[in-house]
């Protein structure tokens, strides 16, 4: 088959994530589908026809930049670079986040109304898990405050607390109603998302007000400041499409992208793209978009089979996480900013 050619899309995954071969003239078996390698171990193939072919990326031994190749014929799709899991046996409503020393927080939130003994864990670069067994119930979302401190949402007590350097926690404000999605502002303003329909604005004197109105949630908020100070919100609904929101700090509301079908998480790299969590089944993984654009086209970079956040990594690559599990992927990142460069 000298003629037959192949690429793999999109380049990066998570075991269970669907990927796309395109090309020309892939082989086709009396009628069935070729036989498709990652890293050696065979995937299943979804579907096939000689120009197209849908495949699930496997459980694997090995990490990194793995090659793909298509038989019979030996057909080179390229490299494919998978992501390894660093923590399992969590509970995650939101995104994981990142702190000053690069350390990971994850969580273990719980059913509503139930505390866990180990509600967050602190994840070393060297992959080494700690337990921080403190009394905070239904740890929800994240947020790394301008003194250093972890921010930590509880979507059962309405609260936001800070964790401190030494692991203790302070109620930092309260009545926050199902407080979600937290992002501080760069003059330190706490932003809050209470699932109900309110973005909720608390000052450095933790006084709270409404700083603007959405559509209610029937999961959560998921929040990200962008480059432009503007704030940025994704909040499924029962919709059929789901969108983005905008927030400026004059409090005007206005739509990004609204064809998502579940966006989850959000996370702006060094050079001011959004990664969103799309959580659609069928159509799951992480999509960049351009917010600078009047507009934006989602472009899918990491094929997942479940997402609900993502965080950009410090150092290089990023991490993605399901409600058990969260992944890294180890990829390069500029000099200049925070931002995986894709291939």
């Amino acid at each position: 088959m000298p003629d037959a050619r192949a690429s793999v899309h999109p380049r990066w995954a998570v075991p269970g994530g669907v990927v796309r071969l395109e090309g020309t003239d892939l082989p086709l078996q009396a009628g069935g589908p070729p036989r498709v390698h990652v890293g050696g171990v065979q995937a299943r193939v979804q579907s096939a026809s000689p120009s197209r072919a849908r495949l699930v990326v496997p459980a694997l031994d090995d990490d990194g930049w793995l090659p793909v190749q298509v038989e019979p014929g030996a057909i080179a799709a390229g490299d494919l670079l998978v992501a390894r899991p660093v923590a399992t046996g969590l509970h995650q409503v939101d995104s994981p986040a990142y702190d000053g020393l690069g350390r990971l927080y994850v969580t273990h939130s719980g059913s509503r109304g139930v505390k866990v003994p180990v509600p967050l864990y602190r994840v070393h670069a060297d992959g080494a898990r700690e337990p921080l067994a403190i009394d905070l119930p239904n740890p929800t979302s994240m947020a790394l405050g301008p003194d250093g401190g972890m921010f930590v949402s509880s979507r059962f007590e309405g609260k936001v607390y800070r964790l401190a350097e030494n692991d203790s926690v302070e109620v930092y404000a309260s009545d926050l109603g199902v407080p979600t999605g937290l992002a501080f502002s760069r003059d330190g303003v706490l932003f809050v998302g209470d699932r109900s329909g309110s973005i909720l604005r608390v000052t450095r004197g933790r006084e709270v007000d409404v700083f603007a109105t959405l559509p209610a949630s029937v999961a959560a908020f998921h929040l990200a400041l962008g480059p432009d100070d503007c704030l940025y919100v994704s909040a499924p609904t029962l919709s059929a499409h789901d969108a983005i929101y905008r927030i400026t700090p004059d409090r005007l509301v206005d739509t990004v992208y609204d064809g998502f079908g579940r966006p989850q998480g959000l996370a702006f790299d060094g050079d001011g793209v959004l990664y969103v969590a799309e959580a659609l089944a069928g159509a799951s993984g992480i999509y960049r978009l351009d917010v600078s654009s009047p507009a934006p086209v989602p472009e899918l970079v990491v094929a997942t089979p479940v997402v609900v956040g993502l965080a950009m990594d410090p150092v290089q690559g990023l991490v993605i996480a399901s409600n058990d599990t969260v992944w890294k992927l180890h990829a390069p990142v500029s000099a200049a900013a925070t931002r995986p460069l894709l291939p």
